[in-house]
Formats: C-alpha cells, structure tokens, sequence
C-alpha cells in the first residue's frame, strides 16, 4: 500500500503537514489580486499564492521531480540601497532533491521593465550573492508556457492525493517496465493492475512525456535514462 512521503494526512479541510508559518501575512486584502490556497501533496498542506501567477509557479513546483519542497514567504531580510536598509520577501523557497535552496521571486515580465522594480531587485540579486543565496526571478514567459502549463495542472489534478511512497512506485515500475513505453491509456491500465497510476509516477520523475503537445489518450510514456537530464525546466541553472 502507498505510504505519504510528508508527515500528517489529510483531515477534510485541515491538512497536517509541513509546519511552515508566512513572514508575510496580508491582513487587510485589497485591489484585485486572486488570493488563495492550493493543497500541496509535497508539503502535507494549503499553501497560500498571491496572484495567478504564483499559482501557475506553484503547479509547476508541485509536479517538477527535482523538487522535494517549496514554500510561501520564507523569510524577511534587509539589504543595502545607496545609504539605506530596506525589507524583503521573497516569494518562494524552493528545496530541490540536491539539498540546493534557491529563493524565487514571481513576477509577471511586464513588471520587471519598470526602473524601481529592476533596482529592487537588483540590490536584492547582489545582497543574496554576497550572502551565498541562489536567487532566481520566474516570470509568465516561463510559468505560462503552453501547452505544459496546462499538461502539469492536468497531471497534478489526476494524481492521488496521497503520494505513494518511492518503494512502492519503484516496485510496481519494475513490474510494467517491459511493457513500456506504453500510450497513456494503455499505461493506466497496466499501472491500475498494481494499485497505481501514471501521474503520480511522472511527478516523481519515474515516467516521463512530451510536454509540447497536449495530453491525450495516445500519449506515449517512457522512462528516464541515465542520458536524460530533466523532464523540464524552470531555472536549469540552479538545478530545477
């Protein structure tokens, strides 16, 4: 039977997972930004997004292989601005599957032409290269790459809400690898005979598919090779 790789299950609403308090909370929302709440299997519970955007990141973190963690609002630091001290939040923290961390900051490329933005960012980037942070800025052009923006956010809503652990997926691989590669329906079917299913195993890496056309029945899934470096890629330079 699959075991949860976090620790806490589901309780309807309350999730109990990765004890995680915001360094930035809103108290008094306002103007049009979509807040809300996505319940994270890789962190055992609702994560909060400001904006669509960080919702589309957080699809992309849920599903990336290389990715073990990530989480909303870390931390505040202070950093140097010609004579000053100011705040920051970064977005995100993303924990890979190296142990690597890397701060990510989301935001739309529109923003990123404006000058107070680029200096602010600017000093932050330089501060945390000092400091020995990897920092990365994500952007729409990045996270809204179609059609994998919408083949992630289909395996991610198809997979079992409770992950299976990496024995029990890497077993039951074992056990269909000679009829792979295989179309996703046929892969599903193979898959259903062992108690699992193929999108659990594509967001732990152990499949994979193209994710320049869309999903379909007809699919072709595969495994990886020692050759293969990635399934895709959000900042390759920092390892995810």
């Amino acid at each position: 039977m699959a075991t949860n790789l976090w620790s806490g299950q589901w309780n309807g609403r309350t999730p109990v997972g990765d004890n995680h308090r915001r360094a930035r909370q809103v108290i008094s929302p306002s103007g049009g930004i979509m807040r809300g709440k996505f319940p994270s299997r890789k962190n055992g519970r609702l994560v909060h997004h400001e904006g669509l955007l960080e919702l589309d990141a957080i699809y992309l973190l849920e599903t990336s292989p290389q990715v073990i963690r990530y989480r909303e609002h870390p931390t505040t630091i202070t950093y140097p601005d010609e004579g000053r001290v100011r705040k920051y939040t970064p977005d995100l923290e993303v924990t890979l599957q190296s142990g690597a961390r890397i701060w990510a900051e989301v935001k739309p490329a529109v923003f990123l032409e404006r000058e107070e933005i680029q200096h602010k960012l600017a000093c932050v980037a330089a501060h945390l290269m000092r400091s020995g942070q990897a920092f990365v800025i994500l952007t729409d052009d990045v996270l809204r790459q179609e059609p994998r923006q919408t083949n992630l956010r289909t395996i991610c809503h198809r997979a079992m809400r409770v992950r299976p652990s990496a024995a029990f997926a890497q077993s039951v691989l074992r056990r269909c690898e000679k009829d792979l590669p295989a179309s996703l329906t046929r892969a599903t079917q193979l898959l259903a005979a062992h108690g699992a299913e193929p999108y659990s195993l594509l967001m732990a890496g152990l499949l994979r598919c193209r994710l320049d056309a869309l999903l379909s029945p007809e699919t072709q899934l595969t495994q990886p090779t020692e050759a293969d470096d990635g399934w895709f890629w959000l900042a390759q330079e920092h390892g995810f």
